[in-house]
């Protein structure tokens, strides 16, 4: 039996991996029924995520396979909103991405370069591609480095993996500058999912399974966070010794329950 949250919820955001599906599986259970549940109960939603392995209508088309109905522009990917960015800022990225996301920057100038835009780059992430990346920052006046999320590791297929993070951070070491950051932990990010559907940092919550990414990045923007115990969870993160969830959830259909009882 669910325990019910005391909260008057205006607006909601979702993370995607770890709280929909797990990482080389399917659903995890209950969540396509939780989604179906937030939808009738017209509480506004978006979700928030750092995938930078595929493009977003990839991840449409990966989430309806396995069961949820869910649209692009419900959705905000940083693959889109850095490609946004770079046309506003007239900026000419060297992309250290993973191939599968190269559709989201086809119609950016890649013409002599003069930023760099990273991204969960897996194998792509060589010494050779990350060197390219540091001489080009190196060489520029004011070099401009753009991080798609700053996540520490992620789960896949059952297994903790290296998140992008810690290759931005290596090139911020070594040119001695800041990354931008655009996708979580970013305010900026979910202040504009936030903005979307109308609602204030007061009045939401955000529900994922990054206890500093998705928890402690919201709790900082002003929203409530909560922790699921799905995806990268750790038992370790009952016991952070900064950030306190406002709930911890076993999934995503426990917090629902939890919401709407």
């Amino acid at each position: 039996m669910s325990c019910k949250l005391q909260w008057d919820v205006k607006g909601i955001l979702l993370d995607i991996t770890g709280v929909l599906y797990e990482s080389g599986d399917g659903a995890i259970k209950g969540s396509v029924e939780a989604i179906e549940k937030l939808r009738h109960s017209k509480i506004p939603f978006r979700f928030v995520t750092n995938e930078t392995q595929r493009t977003r209508p990839d991840l449409v088309a990966k989430l309806k396979s396995i069961g949820f109905s869910i649209s692009e522009s419900e959705i905000f990917s940083p693959g889109v909103a850095t490609s946004a960015y770079l046309k506003q800022k007239n900026l000419r990225p060297f992309l250290l991405v993973h191939p599968e996301l190269l559709p989201e920057f086809s119609d950016c100038d890649q013409t002599s370069p003069n930023c760099v835009v990273i991204g969960d780059a897996a194998d792509d992430f060589s010494y050779e591609n990350m060197n390219k990346a540091f001489q080009l920052l190196l060489k520029s006046e004011n070099p401009i480095l753009i991080s798609m999320g700053k996540g520490k590791y992620y789960k896949e297929n059952g297994e903790i993996v290296m998140d992008l993070g810690g290759f931005t951070a290596a090139l911020e070491f070594a040119v001695g500058t800041e990354a931008k950051v655009i996708g979580k932990p970013s305010p900026d990010y979910f202040l504009s999912a936030l903005k979307d559907i109308g609602t204030s940092p007061s009045e939401a919550v955000m529900v994922g399974d990054d206890i500093n990414s998705d928890v402690h990045a919201a709790q900082k923007c002003g929203m409530k966070g909560v922790l699921v115990k799905t995806g990268k969870f750790r038992e370790s993160d009952l016991t952070h010794p900064v950030v306190k969830p406002d709930a911890v959830v076993d999934n995503l259909a426990h917090f629902v329950d939890s919401l709407l009882l």
